[in-house]
């Protein structure tokens, strides 16, 4: 169905008593809500005389009060610490100098690692036979393959105590 004149006039006087866009289209029958949209932007209809109100209004329950704290069960001894993990060694920073291999002389076991910056000329890759497992020659291996650090039971504990605390 097109848009009459008189289909117009309801339009802009549905849209300026604040309908929405649904409920002019439903009243006017043989549009859809978006079609609502777009003839009021090419007519140019932007005051409205109010904000569409939801139909319902929304009832919220009231946040039960926080409980206040109570006395605190005994706690148990506590067990002494563990003595503290030994850093994870660092593996000794390597100058890097210009490498031997390029992309184009880059063979199968030779170390992938690149030196430099790829936009420059002088990129290269570090050429050192690798390793039997990996891409890397044993000192890059070294920087590329971290260990994670060891977790005790004991840390794992403390992880949930510490993120129960924020609930309790």
């Amino acid at each position: 169905m097109g848009w009459t004149d008189e289909r117009v006039e309801s339009l802009k006087k549905l849209w300026l008593e604040g309908l929405s866009a649904s409920q002019i289209a439903k009243q006017l029958g043989g549009v859809t809500r978006n079609a609502v949209i777009g003839k009021v932007h090419r007519l140019g209809l932007s005051g409205r005389a109010a904000p569409s109100q939801p139909q319902r209004s929304v009832f919220r329950a009231p946040r039960p009060a926080r409980p206040q704290q109570v006395a605190a069960a005994p706690v148990a001894p506590r067990r002494p610490a563990p003595a503290p993990l030994p850093p994870a060694p660092t593996p000794a920073i390597l100058r890097e100098e210009p490498g031997s291999a390029t992309v184009l002389t880059l063979g199968a076991h030779m170390c992938k690692w690149p030196i430099g910056d790829p936009a420059t000329e002088s990129f290269s890759f570090c050429g050192r036979r690798s390793e039997e497992d990996g891409p890397y020659c044993h000192d890059h291996a070294m920087i590329a393959y971290q260990p994670q650090p060891k977790r005790t039971k004991r840390g794992e504990v403390s992880e949930l105590a510490r993120s129960l605390r924020r609930y309790v």
